[in-house]
């Protein structure tokens, strides 16, 4: 018979093994891989926080970030299109919600995820509108780790002041005036990243829907606007007078292009959130060194975007795939990376006190502000139609902003290839 210290210690021993064994739905394969284009600064800060949270729920599979950076995904899609083809899928990837998440869809490359939605409770956390973005046919695609604004403008104070300006413009056409008083006291109108015409054209973007509104906007997805109408010839001339105030250079990233606001080389900036983690990452601090406003002409509307993780069919660890799905969905695991991301959560549950001022602004917002999606970022069209889109605004810019038929025909082909897919 056992005596009472030695009982006592096998039960300390079983208690310790059990609490330092991997959770029930741990994952089961060697390793995780997942790919994605966050490489540095808030976006890698973010990923982390998530990253961690994987780790303490599955310690004993090794996480592998196979990420290329650069052009807001366009690199990295590049290289995943040739992994897909090569039959070479990562065990997740990053794929933004709504249209672009439905080109992976209909090439018959992702898994449906819709039973961890019942598993999880996802069905009832996650809100309505959002789960359509990434539902076809019934089946749900892809799990939402956040919720990104894209219509947002952000200045240098100090420099506003320089110029004499005391507020944010409320429309397009005083954002265009103001930049004129920037470009009077020596410093650009507005900061340009030109390089993978994504930036340029999320630029576009918002002047598209300060210029026309929601309604007319979201007809230009949906077949009621027309891309060789007046309100969109219009737009292009309010384009061109912003582009015309902007700095010379156009090879610039985003990350760079901010620094000129930051920095007070330049007035304006027309970014998604992502931007605030950017210059947070770089010491800067919101309400000091850089503010915002919703972008002049759109108060009231909220352009937004998602991030998502899918599971990829034949991926070599598909059980290492389900658990980071289930980090992702989860309360922990979005807390843990929007913060740091520079977004909300997708969920409805998250607590704002871990949000900072824009970030608790932004929930706010989401919840009562019209909702328009991204084109750049891929919730009003697929792929094919991004890519054509991006590369016809890129054009425009890179050629002087002069040739405003030759754009107009540029985004009718870009209409006509997300048609064709």
């Amino acid at each position: 018979m056992l005596k009472k210290s030695k009982v006592a210690a096998v039960f300390a021993a079983i208690a310790l093994a059990v609490s330092s064994a991997p959770a029930s739905n741990a994952a089961t394969d060697k390793q995780l891989e997942i790919f994605t284009w966050w490489a540095s600064g808030g976006e890698a800060a973010g990923l982390a926080g998530m990253t961690t949270e994987f780790e303490r729920l599955n310690p004993n599979t090794p996480f592998i970030n196979a990420s290329v950076a650069g052009a807001a995904g366009v690199n990295a899609k590049g290289v995943l299109v040739s992994r897909m083809q090569a039959g070479n899928p990562p065990d997740t990837f990053q794929a933004h919600a709504g249209e672009e998440l439905s080109s992976y869809v209909k090439a018959g490359q992702i898994e449906d995820v819709s039973f961890l939605y019942k598993s999880e409770g996802w069905d009832k956390i996650f809100p309505k509108d959002l789960i359509k973005t990434l539902t076809t046919n019934g089946k749900i695609y892809s799990v939402p780790v956040n919720i990104h604004r894209s219509n947002v403008l952000w200045w240098n104070p100090a420099a506003a002041k320089k110029a004499g300006i005391t507020k944010a413009p409320a429309t397009l056409d005083a954002m265009i005036a103001d930049m004129a008083k920037f470009k009077k006291a020596g410093i650009d109108g507005i900061a340009l990243a030109g390089n993978g015409d994504w930036a340029i054209a999320h630029l576009f973007d918002y002047v598209l829907l300060a210029s026309m509104g929601p309604d007319k906007f979201d007809g230009l997805w949906k077949g009621t606007t027309k891309w060789n109408g007046p309100e969109v010839k219009k737009a292009i001339g309010q384009f061109a007078k912003v582009l015309s105030y902007g700095n010379s250079s156009k090879s610039l990233d985003w990350p760079d292009a901010g620094k000129l606001v930051t920095t007070g080389k330049a007035g304006f900036f027309i970014m998604g959130d992502w931007a605030s983690s950017q210059w947070q990452s770089e010491g800067l601090k919101l309400g000091k060194d850089y503010t915002w406003a919703p972008g002049p002409g759109t108060a009231g509307v909220y352009q937004w975007l998602s991030d998502s993780f899918t599971l990829p069919k034949g991926a070599t660890n598909r059980d290492a795939g389900i658990a980071w799905l289930k980090v992702c969905g989860s309360k922990a695991g979005q807390d843990a990376f929007n913060p740091k991301k520079g977004s909300i959560s997708a969920r409805t549950d998250s607590d704002p006190k871990l949000y900072d001022s824009y970030l608790q602004a932004a929930m706010k917002s989401w919840k009562k502000d019209r909702l328009v999606g991204s084109t750049v970022h891929g919730v009003n069209w697929g792929n094919a139609g991004m890519a054509a889109y991006n590369s016809a605004v890129g054009r425009f810019y890179t050629g002087g902003a002069k040739d405003s038929a030759g754009f107009v025909k540029a985004l009718l082909a870009a209409q006509k290839a997300n048609a064709q897919g």
